[in-house]
């Protein structure tokens, strides 16, 4: 498996199947007893332990603050090992809260108690990001959080993704979460075998195998239109008699067919701003789920 500088991969797969065990091969908390990992071409076998710990990110389902610690010191661990100076770390605190969206005037002295779930994993993640670290772990970092709060940090972290351009191993039971956050995504099977490797779409469009498609269960195409904008349908003229609710171009085919559905009506108006520039009908959106596909990227090594 090759991962390029800058991607975020999901691995998935069902329990047991190895996507933590070889999360942590990657920063040596478990040794590799065969094989070689790299990263900027060093194997990580000949680096120090320690050192390579301490340039990789890693955010875990539990989060792991020290509840002694206040939000500013949990952030600032690892450049106080590293040997920064005082105000460089205070400084990418500071930095740092403010990219995951908390004040460092109002969080900076709290201690993890007086945080909700949901800005404790914010902390995690800014705690990850302190020594700007190339590649960042993150083992089912919001598994542990209710539905809404759980979408909240997913739209949070794409966002801050598309900032910092960060090389992420990303683990998740979730083939929803897989799909939506991943620039590819590895389904490993109970044997540890890597039965696919390929980017969402071309997944669901293309199953390796009946083991991935057993995988993704049902509403394969439903998945699909989630990952395609509207703009990617061909549009029919504006209708003036359809409802008054419009779908922007930037939306996806899902919303688009969920609104068909609400309304009833046989189609609705794409309207970019207050233009309206076109409609969409259930024969639009079909036929881009009938595009011809690739072929599906099988198991084995990727380079």
């Amino acid at each position: 498996m090759r991962i390029e500088p800058g991607e975020l991969v999901m691995f998935v797969g069902p329990s047991g199947c190895g996507k933590t065990t070889t999360m942590k091969m990657i920063n040596r908390i478990i040794e590799p007893t065969s094989g070689s990992i790299r990263i900027n071409g060093d194997d990580v076998l000949s680096l120090d332990g320690n050192e390579l710990r301490r340039h990789i990110g890693y955010v875990i389902q539990q989060i792991g603050l020290f509840p002694h610690f206040t939000i500013a010191d949990n952030i600032a661990v690892v450049p106080k090992l590293l040997g920064w100076s005082k105000q460089r770390t205070a400084e990418r605190v500071d930095e740092l809260l403010r990219t995951v969206q908390l004040d460092p005037a109002v969080f900076a002295d709290r201690f993890p108690r007086q945080l909700s779930g949901g800005q404790q994993q914010r902390v995690g993640v800014a705690r990850a990001l302190a020594a700007d670290p190339p590649v960042m772990l993150m083992d089912e970092p919001f598994g542990a959080t209710d539905p809404i709060t759980r979408e909240k940090l997913q739209a949070e972290f794409l966002r801050l993704q598309a900032d910092i351009g960060k090389t992420i191993i990303f683990v998740t039971h979730d083939f929803e979460e897989a799909i939506r956050m991943g620039d590819r995504i590895a389904v490993l099977s109970e044997r540890s075998q890597i039965e696919q490797f390929d980017t969402p779409a071309n997944v669901l469009a293309a199953p390796a195998n009946d083991y991935v498609t057993s995988f993704i269960g049902q509403g394969a195409a439903l998945k699909r239109l989630a990952l395609i904008p509207v703009n990617g349908a061909r549009f029919g003229p504006a209708d003036a008699s359809a409802p008054s609710i419009t779908i922007s171009p930037d939306d996806s085919l899902r919303e688009a067919l969920d609104l068909l559905v609400l309304t009833g009506a046989p189609r609705i108006n794409v309207a970019d701003g207050e233009r309206a520039v076109g409609s969409l009908d259930l024969a639009a959106i079909s036929a881009v789920l009938g595009a011809e596909v690739p072929a599906p990227q099988g198991t084995g090594e990727r380079s």
